[in-house]
């Protein structure tokens, strides 16, 4: 017998109004992501706000077989969350990269985005973005789910499943992401609610909306949802950034008198690791993006008698971004972006180390960058669930689901002008971001000419399409079986066009194509107008195949099917409750990778196929030892499947004007394997709050890490048309590509707690705590020129908090909340780099409600109140500077009306 789990409109932003309800009452009849009890099956709990809805939540948690943690409609709306991605941040293991001041990814215990997998009414999706900014990666074509195109008011649950069961779909080491739309059943009746927000960001001018509304009724057995969506969001980011860091060599007129002998020495002498490195490209840079995003959702559920339920799931999302980048660059024809052999002269340096960390320098052409680009990502979702109950004992279930995911970016278009024989001086000495100093007027048209433009599209289509069949046979007495069978099809193409023109100091130019930047900046100067430029200039701006870049346009095809069988017991054994499930998965996915590659000197379409299946072992036990006592034990092998990119039959290259980059795909690498085991005590202190303790550690095997060699670009094979200009054959190119390593381990420990202080004096007793800490660690070896490192797991922060301090009545609340995240790595270095990545960033928002009478609720909420800094970094021992950007607090108002 079911009971109804009733929810009470009194929530804390237009995500809580817009969609609590009853909880999922049809949860038991759909296919659940976890093995433990089913939700429907728990006590009534009503749920009258943050506190109560940490209570449904911990209550999941303490119910389930395996390792998992859970957001409830109004736990997800008690920050000021811009994204989906930012609500999954206060989950304890969970860590988000952020971009243009929102989140944007994923990693989970230390394992990157592509090591979990994102489900979506109980479906695998996949989505892909953009950044504005090259560091960050730029188009995502991977398997890192881009969480940033849903707004959080979309979902009224979210399920972080950290254990393994053989029910569940293979893949994703790191764990599973369950997101759970509203549906009609989900409320007793009919139920409308509007909320509209106004959102303003410190680094612009405008004031944007973000409206939500939810309409539901049921008639009997019929029960139909709509819900909406919508948000606009200006942001400007803006800081220091260079291109990267090398070895650098001078010649002996380019050193000017000013330089000490031991440092001209080092310059013009040295060799191997005494060389000296410097950065590229010194660079001022701004990012101005209008984001606006839509989502939509339908669901409609037929439920006649007990024994039959069918449900459908209808989702529509989009994410468009309008993007002016502007850059003050030291990287003309004669530019600051490697060797200064050419009119540069080196008047004084400051060398700390091998590091240049300061120069003075004449005869540098200064370059000024505008780039505009429009991309929008659109996804597509219907899922069919199903249910049948064949008679007391037997039940069969069955998901017919079918989702896509298109990014496009027809325009990116960037005009740059170059100004000659110029001075610099840059010093990086007095903070993390560098500082520029010119000897001339930066915002004088005059002093400008056209030197190039550079247009360019992206596409990307990811598409899922899922049938299964389980069936669930129940002896009686706790003993249960499952099995099931399931088909997959994954489709991902598209491809990457690239077309540049080349003036260099054109030296007509029509002053109407020029203006000083328009955005706020670290300094103003003159960009290019962009549209006026291609007018005036006829730049191509439609490309075609012919301009495909290398290694860009693939298409790969994973068709995997799978079955298997589980065994779960709820009992008692010895006066002790026990829940457990064993059971075995079986996978099999075949691949196929279509790209090119080189024969000779020339690019040749080619189709590799390859396979790989296998067993995966799972069990999990819960034992409550206590009534307030739950212990854990989980053992399980799962595979995490290679980067879409590393199983390319493809190469890319990108040049720097003294070197480049070639990266090339690997089909026939294995999956990912691993076996891990976990372990946890959960003490829970009624309604008051828990605290639980887990230990993790995952042994990884067949490690897909990269392999980098320095070699002259003629003994790639790859066609010198894809160089830069003035490159020839011995022209030094970095080569990465994918291979499988020896394996690497991942280890940690985390610590949840939530208390509501009722045990103080009014009015003290309505504040509580709720927060969580992670401490990961895990090493793998990385091949660079030939040498073997052991480095950080990329995306591996080793500490990561949340924290939240709330207060709340039945009138008004409050919470301020921090999102800690260590340094991570994200790549394995380069140009003599040994690692990359990010260093630390403590995030710390603010919200606040107020509920008027007649149903009216006023809201106010801080986003990023610190301002904190993006602040990227080459190799891990001189801790060199690539990017320090801000993006600017973010402030809401809005109010929300339920009838």
């Amino acid at each position: 017998m079911r009971k109804a789990i009733k929810f009470k409109l009194l929530t804390t932003t237009a995500l809580s109004v817009a969609l609590l309800g009853a909880a999922q009452a049809h949860a038991a009849e759909t296919p659940a992501p976890t093995a433990g009890p089913a939700v429907d099956e728990v006590e009534a709990i009503v749920v009258t706000g943050f506190r109560e809805s940490l209570l449904k939540a911990s209550d999941i948690k303490r119910r389930a077989v395996g390792s998992q943690d859970v957001i409830v409609a109004d736990d997800i709306a008690a920050f000021p969350d811009l994204n989906l991605a930012e609500s999954l941040q206060r989950i304890s293991g969970v860590t988000i990269s952020r971009d243009a001041g929102e989140g944007r990814q994923i990693a989970l215990r230390g394992l990157g985005p592509d090591f979990t997998r994102t489900q979506l009414n109980g479906m695998e999706v996949l989505t892909n973005t953009a950044s504005g900014m090259d560091n960050r990666g730029s188009v995502s074509r991977s398997r890192s789910f881009d969480y940033s195109i849903f707004a959080s008011e979309l979902f009224n649950k979210v399920v972080v499943e950290k254990s393994y069961a053989a029910e569940q779909d293979e893949g994703g080491i790191g764990g599973t992401v369950g997101l759970f739309t509203a549906k009609p059943f989900d409320y007793r009746g009919f139920k409308a609610v509007a909320s509209v927000k106004a959102m303003n960001n410190a680094n612009t001018d405008t004031t944007t909306p973000r409206v939500v509304g939810l309409i539901s009724n049921r008639w009997g057995d019929f029960g139909a949802l709509f819900s909406v969506a919508y948000g606009k969001n200006d942001i400007n980011e803006y800081g220091y950034r260079n291109w990267n860091w090398t070895l650098i060599n001078a010649g002996a007129a380019n050193v000017g008198p000013g330089v000490s002998a031991a440092d001209r020495d080092r310059l013009v002498n040295a060799t191997g690791a005494n060389r000296v490195r410097a950065s590229q490209a010194q660079t001022y840079s701004t990012w101005f993006n209008k984001r606006e995003r839509l989502g939509l959702t339908t669901a409609l559920q037929y439920h006649p008698g007990e024994r039959l339920t069918l449900d459908l799931d209808l989702m529509y999302g989009t994410l468009t971004n309008d993007r002016d980048e502007f850059q003050m660059t030291s990287a003309g024809v004669n530019a600051l972006t490697g060797n200064i052999t050419g009119t540069q002269r080196l008047n004084s340096v400051v060398i700390q180390g091998d590091s240049l960390v300061a120069a003075d320098v004449s005869g540098v052409d200064m370059r000024s960058e505008h780039k505009f680009s429009h991309d929008k990502t659109t996804f597509t979702q219907a899922v069919f669930n199903g249910g049948y109950q064949v008679n007391d004992a037997f039940k069969i279930k069955a998901l017919i689901g079918y989702s896509k995911s298109e990014f496009e970016e027809p325009i990116f278009d960037k005009v740059f002008l170059q100004s000659t024989n110029k001075s610099i001086s840059y010093d990086f000495r007095g903070g993390r971001m560098g500082k520029n100093t010119y000897n001339f007027d930066l915002t004088d048209p005059t002093q400008w000419g056209l030197m190039r433009a550079d247009t360019r599209e992206d596409y990307i289509s990811s598409e899922y399409k899922t049938a299964k069949l389980d069936g669930v046979y129940d002896f009686g007495g706790g003993s249960t079986v499952k099995g099931g069978v399931e088909y997959r099809n994954f489709a991902n193409n598209g491809f990457q066009r690239y077309q540049r023109v080349d003036w260099y100091n054109k030296p007509v130019v029509p002053q109407a194509v020029k203006y000083v930047v328009n955005q706020k900046s670290v300094i103003p100067y003159i960009v290019a107008d962009i549209d006026g430029t291609y007018a005036s200039t006829g730049q191509l701006r439609d490309l075609t195949t012919a301009n495909d870049q290398p290694g860009s346009n693939y298409q790969l095809e994973e068709k995997t099917t799978s079955a298997f069988v589980q065994y779960d017991l709820d009992t008692t054994a010895w006066n002790y409750p026990v829940r457990a499930n064993v059971g075995v998965r079986y996978y099999s996915t075949d691949l196929t990778s279509a790209g090119t590659a080189t024969q000779g000197s020339v690019l040749l379409p080619v189709v590799i196929k390859s396979s790989y299946d296998g067993f995966l072992p799972t069990f999990n036990v819960a034992v409550d030892v206590r009534d307030n006592l739950v212990a854990r034990f989980s053992a399980n092998r799962n595979i995490s499947r290679p980067s879409l990119s590393d199983l390319r039959a493809a190469g890319s290259v990108s040049f720097t004007p003294f070197g480049g980059t070639i990266s090339a795909g690997n089909p026939n690498l294995e999956p990912f394997l691993a076996d891990s085991v976990e372990g946890s005590l959960e003490f829970y202190q009624g309604k008051s709050g828990y605290i639980a303790l887990s230990a993790f550690y995952k042994n990884m095997d067949s490690f897909i890490t990269s392999e980098t060699s320095l070699v002259p670009y003629g003994s790639t094979g790859y066609p010198t048309q894809f160089q830069g200009p003035g490159q020839d054959g011995s022209t030094m190119y970095s080569f990465n590509r994918p291979v499988n390593g020896d394996g690497a381990t991942i280890k940690g420990v985390e610590l949840a707690f939530q208390r509501d202080f009722d045990f103080l004096p009014a009015p003290f007793d309505k504040f509580g705590f709720v927060g969580n800490v992670t401490y990961a660690t895990g090493k793998s070896n990385v091949l660079i020129d030939g040498a073997s490192y052991s480095l950080d797991l990329m995306q591996l922060s080793k500490w990561t908090s949340n924290a939240t301090l709330y207060y709340e009545t039945d009138k008004w609340g409050a919470r301020i909340s921090s999102a800690y995240r260590d340094g991570y790595l994200d790549g394995a270095g380069g140009n003599g780099n040994i690692g990359s990545g990010y260093h630390s960033t403590n995030n710390i928002d603010f919200a606040a409600h107020y509920n008027a009478p007649n149903g009216l609720k006023l809201v106010v909420e801080g986003i990023n109140l610190t301002n904190q800094a993006i602040d990227q970094y080459t190799d891990i021992a001189a801790d060199r500077v690539l990017a320090y950007t801000k993006s600017g607090r973010t402030f809401t108002f809005g109010v929300t009306y339920e009838f």
